[in-house]
C-alpha cells in the first residue's frame, strides 16, 4: 500500500458535471444525440458500481489524482469512466477565490462611507494599564465631546468598559463605584485554562456593556457595522487572569440564531495583545460551541482583511492536521466527513483546498490529492499553533433549538457513504 492521499468529493458534483457537459454540447444533432448516448451509457456504469466510489479514499496512489489504477481499485465506475476518457482526461487544481470585503456596497455607498470614516475621532484610548493608538472613526455618543470634535485619548475601565474622557474621573469611578468583587467581565465564565478564561454575555442582559464593547471594536475595525440593538447577540469575553483580576484581550460576538449558519459575527483581539495567538484562539473557541451545539459553522461574510488574515491559516492548519491524522482511520471519506469532524462549513474547506493546491477535477470529480509527504510538508507549512482550546475545560450548554428546522445542524445531514 503506498502513502498517497485520495478523497472524492461526493456524487453531486458529478450530476453537476454531466449535466454542464450535455448543455456545452454543439448544435450539430448528431454529435448531440452521440453524446447524450455515451454519457447515458456512462451514468449506467457508474450507478451499477458506484457503491464503494461515492468519496472513497483511495490508499496506493501516488497522490496523483489522474492515475487509472487508483480510481480502478474504487469499483466498477471508476473503470468505467477511465475507459471511455482515456484520450480526455485533464486533471486541474481549481484556484482559490479571493474574498471582497467590499462586497455587496456599490460605489454611493463607499464614498459615503469613506466620508464618514477617514477622520478619527479618538487619538488613543487607555484600557487597564496599555494606551493604544486608534485606527478609525467610531460613533460614540455626542455626549463624549465636549471639547470639540477629538477626544485625545478615551479612558475605560476594563471590568466595567465604562468611558471617560479625564483620568480623574476614572480613577474616581473605580475607588467608589466599582465593587471590589467585580474584577471581571459581566456573565457567566464558561472557560478556564491556565490564566486564560472566557466569559459569555448576552447582550439582552448587559446592553450599555456590550454597546461599548461595539464602539471600543470599531475604533480599530473599518467595516464593522455597529448594532445599538445588541439582544440577540452573545459576546464571548476573553481575558488573561492574574492576582488583580481578568483582564479583557479580545472577544468575538455571535448570533443567537443564524439563519445563515454564521457562528462568529464580529472578532478583535486589542492591539496591545496581539501577536500572542489569541485571534486564532477564539476563532477556535467558536468551532467548539459549534461542536457542542453539533453543527458546521462560518463567520460573517464578507470578511474584512485582518478576518481573511485570521481565518485562512486556521482552516488549513485544521484541515490539514486531520488529514494527516485521521485519514488513516478511514477506508473512505467525503468533505461532509471532514466538517462533521471539524465543524467548518463545506464551502470553507473547499476553499480552505484550494488555497492549499491540492483540490484537484479529474473526469468531473473533485478530489483531494495528496502524498502523504506532501501532507507532512504543508503541516510544517501550516501548524497549529498554541494556545489551543481544551474541551475538556469548557463548561457550556448549546440555546435549545429545532434541529429538523436547523439546516445547520449536524443531526439533519445525510449520513455518509460508509453509514449508507
Amino acid at each position: 500500500v503506498g502513502s498517497g492521499l485520495l478523497v472524492g468529493g461526493g456524487g453531486d458534483n458529478r450530476k453537476r458535471q454531466r449535466r454542464s457537459i450535455s448543455t456545452a454540447v454543439g448544435n450539430d444533432a448528431t454529435a448531440a444525440d452521440n453524446e447524450a448516448s455515451r454519457l447515458t451509457r456512462r451514468r449506467r456504469g457508474i450507478t451499477d458500481g458506484d457503491t464503494g466510489n461515492e468519496a472513497g479514499l483511495a490508499s496506493g496512489t501516488s497522490g496523483t489524482a489522474g492515475n487509472s489504477n487508483a480510481a480502478s481499485s474504487n469499483g466498477a465506475s471508476a473503470v468505467v469512466v477511465a475507459e471511455e476518457h482515456t484520450a480526455v482526461d485533464v486533471v486541474t487544481t481549481l484556484t482559490a477565490q479571493v474574498l471582497d470585503e467590499h462586497e455587496g456596497m456599490d460605489e454611493a455607498a463607499l464614498k459615503e462611507h469613506e466620508e464618514v470614516t477617514k477622520v478619527k475621532n479618538v487619538a488613543m484610548l487607555e484600557l487597564g494599564q496599555y494606551q493604544m493608538d486608534t485606527w478609525y472613526f467610531s460613533p460614540l455618543p455626542k455626549e463624549m465631546f465636549r471639547n470639540g470634535g477629538l477626544i485625545d485619548v478615551l479612558y475605560v475601565d476594563e471590568f466595567s468598559l465604562n468611558f471617560f474622557t479625564r483620568k480623574s474621573e476614572l480613577l474616581r469611578f473605580q475607588a467608589k463605584e466599582l465593587p471590589k468583587n467585580r474584577r471581571h467581565p459581566p456573565g457567566n465564565e464558561i472557560y478556564r485554562c491556565g490564566n486564560l478564561s472566557m466569559f459569555e454575555v448576552d447582550g439582552f442582559e448587559e446592553r450599555q456593556y456590550c454597546q461599548n464593547l461595539c464602539y471600543i471594536a470599531k475604533l480599530f475595525l473599518d467595516h464593522k457595522t455597529l448594532y445599538f440593538d445588541v439582544d440577540p447577540f452573545l459576546f464571548y469575553v476573553l481575558c488573561e487572569v492574574d492576582e488583580r483580576g481578568y483582564h479583557p484581550v479580545g472577544y468575538y460576538s455571535k448570533e443567537k440564531y443564524s439563519d445563515v449558519g454564521y457562528n462568529l459575527a464580529c472578532i478583535l483581539t486589542f492591539p496591545s495583545h496581539q501577536r500572542k495567538g489569541y485571534g486564532r484562539f477564539l476563532i477556535a473557541f467558536s468551532y467548539e460551541l459549534s461542536k457542542k451545539e453539533e453543527k458546521v459553522g462560518s463567520p460573517e461574510k464578507p470578511m474584512s482583511d485582518l478576518g481573511q488574515q485570521a481565518y485562512i491559516p486556521y482552516w488549513t492548519s485544521t484541515i490539514v492536521d486531520f488529514l494527516l491524522n485521521k485519514s488513516d482511520e478511514c477506508k473512505s471519506m467525503s468533505i461532509m466527513d471532514i466538517a462533521k469532524k471539524t465543524s467548518i462549513m463545506a464551502e470553507d474547506i473547499i476553499y480552505a483546498l484550494n488555497t492549499l493546491g491540492i483540490l484537484k477535477f479529474v473526469n468531473g470529480v473533485y478530489f483531494i490529492s495528496a502524498e502523504r509527504k506532501l501532507l507532512e510538508d504543508l503541516a510544517k507549512k501550516h501548524p497549529v499553533k498554541e494556545p489551543r482550546v481544551d474541551p475538556s475545560k469548557l463548561h457550556w450548554t448549546p440555546y435549545l433549538t429545532d434541529v429538523k428546522r436547523d439546516k445547520f445542524s449536524l443531526s439533519s445531514k445525510k449520513p455518509s457513504v460508509t453509514e449508507e
